[in-house]
């Protein structure tokens, strides 16, 4: 019995679920290179701007990337206690800056990256 449809090659399904197949992969290749970018100048900010007795909190503090997270901290026990400050000690801020002075970066990394995923799948 003869059916009425159309074809998925005609209606050109396939060429969009692979242009949506490489979109998905250029888009998470993208974002991770830029995160990973945005992340390494956090980290190379905080380092500026921690203040330096011995030097061992500013070369503790490190940028890496876990999936869609950037991580960007300090592996010093004490960090903690010179970014808040204490009872007998003012705050001297230097990850929560560095973080805050880069963020509106953040979002048009994003948004690049979409657009250039966007321009490589075709779409």
């Amino acid at each position: 019995m003869p059916g009425i449809g159309l074809s998925c090659d005609l209606l050109g399904v396939d060429e969009f679920y692979e242009a949506l197949l490489t979109f998905d992969s250029a888009l998470v290749e993208d974002v991770r290179r830029q995160l990973e970018m945005w992340a390494q100048t956090v980290g190379d900010i905080a380092r500026a701007k921690v203040p330096v007795r011995s030097g061992y909190l500013r070369s503790t503090i490190y940028a890496q990337i876990g999936g869609w997270v950037a991580e960007v901290g300090t592996e010093a026990s004490y960090a903690v206690f010179v970014e808040f400050g204490t009872r007998y000690m003012r705050a001297r801020p230097f990850l929560f800056t560095a973080i805050q002075s880069y963020l509106p970066v953040l979002e048009q990394i994003i948004l690049e990256a979409i657009d250039m995923a966007k321009m490589e799948a075709g779409l």
